[in-house]
């Protein structure tokens, strides 16, 4: 089993109301289990249509990458652009 310290940013971590969440999942599992189960238990945080983005070791992941021990994971909300003037 695999447990990961998750790290949320903006929008998701008003949402969780936590900087940080605990996620555990087994050995082999990959990002879009990890989204999955941050879903599961915070199903305030984005809406199904949204593609929540990941961070692994500080460069964007797709939801194929197998998780390993020790990683760095964040989830970065989507980001709007500013006013064009």
């Amino acid at each position: 089993m695999l447990r990961f310290d998750v790290r949320l940013f903006a929008l998701y971590r008003e949402r969780a109301g936590a900087p940080v969440v605990s996620v555990e999942l087994p050995d082999g599992s990959m990002v879009g289990d990890l989204t999955a189960a941050v879903r599961a238990d915070y199903p305030r945080l984005a809406p199904p249509e949204v593609r929540i983005v990941v961070a692994v070791n500080a460069e964007y992941a797709d939801d194929d990458q197998v998780l390993q021990a020790g990683d760095e994971v964040c989830l970065i909300p989507p980001v709007s652009g500013g006013l064009r003037r």
